[in-house]
């Protein structure tokens, strides 16, 4: 069967480029769209005829990983969705690709065009509240000096090192800091950073992370100017390339678990990790949230009182019969 294409997705996608959205957020909704496509096309919908009936079957079709099937080897088209044990969609994931098809179908109204159903048809699905939990202080410390230990090879020793040195320094998103060039660094150590939304901000390097990318950096002799880059294409071929990541948080992975944190840990760990030990510190939820590159203090104050053992300190501080 040929496949279903959503009457103007293209220009749907040119809107949020003109509108100032990353490129990033437009693939994602690329990506979330195109899963629906999927859908429509092996359940034989056309995109005119969907009904109330035929979401709660395509949450299904998420839920159960059904698409997997359909997509066989061809995975790339969902290969940055989380994923549960059982490599089926987890409920944030599907929730995004919900809420892309609502966002395209507002910007159908809003244009006056053709639309099937309301957006507010289109319900998100219930979705589970974890407490937020981060490793120990010491154990993050032990991640990030792991490379200069485990890694044989000079050039990946520095550089993983620099990188996990830079996300707990400056607390920024992994994309971020893949995006970083060598200029976008003074000799202060103060970052510009073009952020999420394209929100521009500071971040600020320790001197610890300031002397561990400059001793990666004196190892760099090529015409590349990201600050990152694979070994090979990135310091002999390709002057583009960067590195990936899928690498980095695999790298991640794959530190955490030599060294036994028994925590998940990822990129954005250590990003939690540096609010919330900020927070520990005390740190004014406000510079976190300026840090951080949050529109909103309420999603920053998640990492006011996140760890273990910040609640026990309080306990034992603040609890009425504590004597």
């Amino acid at each position: 069967m040929d496949p279903i294409i959503l009457d103007h997705k293209k220009d749907f996608l040119l809107n949020l480029l003109n509108n100032n959205y990353s490129n990033e957020t437009i693939y994602n909704y690329k990506r979330d769209l195109s899963l629906f496509e999927l859908f429509l096309t092996f359940k034989n919908i056309e995109f005119e005829n969907i009904g109330k009936n035929d979401i709660v079957i395509f949450k299904d079709f998420l839920r159960t990983g059904e698409y997997i099937n359909i997509l066989k080897l061809d995975t790339n088209n969902v290969h940055n969705f989380s994923k549960d044990s059982k490599g089926n969609l987890s409920p944030r994931s599907i929730n995004r690709v919900l809420s892309s098809l609502r966002t395209y179908i507002r910007y159908l109204i809003d244009f006056d065009l053709d639309f099937p159903i309301s957006p507010e048809v289109i319900k998100l699905i219930k979705t589970e509240k974890k407490s937020s939990q981060v490793a120990e202080f010491d154990e993050l410390i032990r991640l990030i000096e792991f490379p200069s230990i485990y890694e044989k090879n000079d050039f990946v020793k520095l550089r993983n090192r620099a990188i996990l040195e830079t996300l707990f320094s400056t607390g920024m998103r992994i994309s971020e800091l893949v995006s970083l060039n060598k200029d976008q660094i003074n000799d202060d150590g103060k970052i510009y950073v073009l952020g999420k939304g394209r929100k521009q901000r500071f971040v600020y390097l320790t001197e610890r992370a300031k002397k561990n990318i400059f001793n990666y950096l004196e190892l760099r002799n090529d015409e590349n100017n990201a600050l990152f880059v694979p070994i090979r294409g990135g310091r002999n071929g390709n002057v583009n390339s960067r590195i990936s990541t899928n690498y980095i948080q695999d790298k991640i992975s794959f530190y955490r678990k030599k060294i036994g944190i028994i925590v998940p840990t990822s990129a954005h760990s250590l990003r939690h990790g540096f609010a919330t030990y900020l927070a520990e510190k005390g740190a004014n939820a406000v510079a976190i949230q300026i840090l951080l590159g949050h529109e909103s203090l309420q999603t920053t104050n998640k990492y006011m009182h996140a760890s273990d053992k910040y609640a026990e300190e309080t306990h034992k501080k603040y609890h009425p019969l504590k004597e």
